[in-house]
């Protein structure tokens, strides 16, 4: 159950990655080399979530625009 609810999620990741971006036909374990496994700070308050990347980390603005691509829709 869980192997699938992981697969969902990752497919979900990869249809937020904007087409001209070569990650958006990536298979599920270069998505998981180049996104996932990166190291950053996470510093969560009360109304959101930040993430800081390292200075020279390359995906850094891409994982900035999946993460606005898979917010909710406001009101």
């Amino acid at each position: 159950m869980l192997h699938t609810a992981a697969y969902w999620l990752m497919l979900t990741v990869r249809e937020a990655i904007p087409r001209p971006q070569p990650l958006a036909t990536a298979e599920f374990t270069t998505l998981r080399m180049r996104l996932i496994k990166v190291a950053g700070r996470v510093i969560e308050t009360a109304t959101r979530v930040r993430i800081a990347f390292a200075a020279a980390c390359p995906e850094a603005a891409l994982c900035a625009g999946i993460a606005r691509g898979l917010q909710p829709a406001g009101p």
